[in-house]
């Protein structure tokens, strides 16, 4: 008797790490890698803050003394932002250094441009955001 239970718990154990074992595979197997290898770039414009869509200057406000990274949709496009949060003075700058496609994401790197050496970023702290409009696309946004 003893011997059937112990039969039955190595069974069980065996069933279990052969369906573990066949999930992983599956799931690896049916969800498509991104090689991460552009596809091609993606034409964008910057927007200014009387461009931004109500909705999404409100969110932007909201979290602005923080960094962040967001996107925004609609029937004019997709949005992609990203925000530094607060830093000491004015003066900071935010330069797109590249927006592409890929198999299945987007990605977008920015880098923030403090103010220049002898530049007099003034005394008040500030927020630098920016905002990327490019084409509608449902593809996950990568940020680097």
């Amino acid at each position: 008797m003893m011997k059937e239970a112990a039969n039955r718990k190595w069974a069980l154990w065996l069933m279990l790490v052969t369906w573990v074992f066949v999930v992983r595979c599956l799931s690896g197997c049916s969800m498509g890698k991104d090689s991460g290898d552009k596809v091609r770039d993606l034409e964008f414009t910057v927007v200014g803050d009387q461009e931004v869509p109500a909705e999404l200057m409100k969110t932007i406000q909201e979290k602005q003394a923080n960094p962040f990274k967001l996107t925004y949709s609609n029937d004019q496009g997709l949005y992609i932002v990203n925000g530094y949060g607060e830093q000491p003075s004015g003066g900071y700058s935010i330069s797109v250094k590249a927006l592409y496609l890929t198999e299945n994401s987007i990605v977008i790197d920015t880098e923030l441009q403090g103010p220049e050496s002898g530049e007099n970023g003034g005394t008040e702290k500030s927020y630098p955001y920016i905002v990327v409009k490019t084409e509608y696309l449902e593809n996950t946004v990568v940020f680097q």
